[in-house]
């Protein structure tokens, strides 16, 4: 038998009168509407806190500038990045740099064992009634072979400890203007992995579990280079072998002359990695590396959130997620590539790609509003390239009869890229140019402070406007 329950309100209140329950009401639909009410209350506050988490996102992302560092392959997007966590967290930088030790290690033993192997190359495709006397090798040059074979080993055991996981063909030059995959594979690691690594073994503290495993590793292939220094150096610096590199076309890192020339630095037991090392060691890592950095001491300044993407060809259709609200590119060209040719197409020059590559980041809508800033890398590299010769024109047409100097090179190719902002933007926009060595730690220092204070403008003018 269902009862009615009688509830008194004020009738001078609208609101409770507004919010009384049914006259006559039976305990069974009270129980219904309490139910009812409960629920609705239930997804309101539900509603409230999808609200309250929304604008603490969009507050964090108003107080965050998005950076994507892009460019071809060994355009120098990850010696930007050291750059940037150089400079603006030191603290973390200096906790890390002990870690870099085995790859600096790696890519030593690497550039000694390609010499290596061009050298056997040499030796099995030898004519003896070919080839002039100056680029034939005797039993004297066997012998290098023999006593630095142990470096090989040295070689797979920093992988292992890194944790390579799969190997991909390296670039050798086959002809002046091709360049094709052959030879030792080359490494990566997972960056995941490579976080990992860096985690386990960062800091001054070496009593740690995991860095007690990996010293031993560490230490006997330090043995192993120091033993086989005075070699490795000898056919470093070989006139002869020199030549026979320069003739092969073998491509050395740009880093290798610096690391084969510190060599006896380098093989010392309690040898410390230097900021100059770690920015010159070469680690290739797939994956997307992401870095939080505080580039203002203000308490109100706005975190950089800063993206180094891949920049192979089966990498780049992973660049497209991370355009949505970027509010700054920083795009690499090494134009010291002009007589190269990429990895995965020995039909097209580098320094076109770079141009391909720019093209589609100054006419994509989804950046039309981005702050562009472009690095003109690896001037080093191009005046050392033009102090020995390189006729720029022979590799680029365009160029004409400018004068074959580093100065008007560098002007000749800002102007081009420049053009492209201009005609290939779809609205005007200012475009901040930097002909840069990434790996000069003082000019970079200025470049930096400069792209910061630009960037950091910028977005406080365009957060005005909104």
């Amino acid at each position: 038998m269902a009862f009615s329950v009688v509830f008194h309100h004020d009738t001078t209140d609208p609101l409770a009168v507004i919010s009384a329950p049914p006259p006559n009401e039976s305990s069974h639909e009270q129980a219904a509407r309490e139910e009812r009410e409960n629920e609705a209350q239930r997804i309101s506050d539900l509603i409230d806190d999808e609200i309250r988490a929304e604008r603490a996102v969009r507050k964090k992302e108003e107080n965050t500038v998005k950076i994507l560092l892009l460019g071809q392959s060994e355009s120098g997007k990850s010696t930007t990045l050291k750059n940037f966590r150089m400079r603006f967290a030191r603290d973390r930088w200096i906790e890390e740099r002990a870690s870099w030790r085995a790859v600096i290690l790696l890519n030593l033993v690497r550039s000694a064992n390609t010499i290596l192997d061009a050298l056997s190359q040499e030796m099995d495709d030898a004519d003896p009634d070919e080839l002039d006397d100056a680029f034939k090798f005797d039993d004297y040059y066997r012998q290098y072979k023999v006593r630095l074979n142990p470096l090989q080993a040295v070689e797979s055991n920093l992988k292992c400890l890194l944790g390579a996981t799969e190997d991909i063909q390296p670039r050798k030059q086959i002809s002046p203007t091709t360049i094709a995959p052959s030879g030792s594979p080359e490494f990566f690691v997972r960056s995941r992995t490579w976080r990992n690594f860096l985690q386990a073994t960062r800091g001054p503290d070496l009593s740690r579990h995991s860095f007690q495993q990996d010293l031993p590793t560490l230490l006997d292939s330090t043995d192993v280079i120091a033993n086989g220094k005075d070699d490795i150096k000898a056919i470093w610096e070989d006139s002869r072998i020199q030549a026979m590199l320069w003739r092969r076309k073998t491509r050395l890192e740009d880093s290798a002359g610096f690391f084969l020339d510190s060599i006896d630095r380098l093989s010392a037991r309690d040898y410390e990695p230097t900021d100059d090392d770690v920015l010159r060691a070469r680690l290739r890592t797939l994956d997307i590396q992401e870095h939080e950095l505080i580039v203002d001491d203000e308490t109100d300044a706005p975190k950089w959130k800063i993206f180094d993407v891949g920049g192979s060809r089966t990498q780049r259709h992973a660049w497209l997620p991370y355009f949505d609200q970027v509010n700054a590119v920083i795009f690499l060209a090494p134009i010291s590539c002009f007589d190269e040719r990429l990895v995965e197409d020995p039909r097209v020059n580098r320094l076109e790609d770079s141009f391909i590559l720019w093209k589609a980041i100054c006419s994509s809508k989804l950046l039309s509003r981005t702050i562009l800033v472009l690095f003109l890398n690896k001037m080093d590299i191009l005046e050392e390239k033009i102090r020995h010769g390189v006729m720029v024109k022979r590799f680029l047409p365009s160029y004409g009869d400018r004068p074959n100097v580093t100065n008007d090179v560098v002007k000749y190719l800002r102007q081009k890229f420049k053009d492209t902002v201009r005609y290939c933007s779809p609205e005007p926009r200012v475009c901040h140019i930097y002909p840069t060595s990434v790996i000069d730690t003082k000019s970079m220092s200025v470049t930096l402070i400069s792209v910061r204070d630009g960037i950091l403008r910028e977005h406080l003018k365009r957060a005005d406007l909104f």
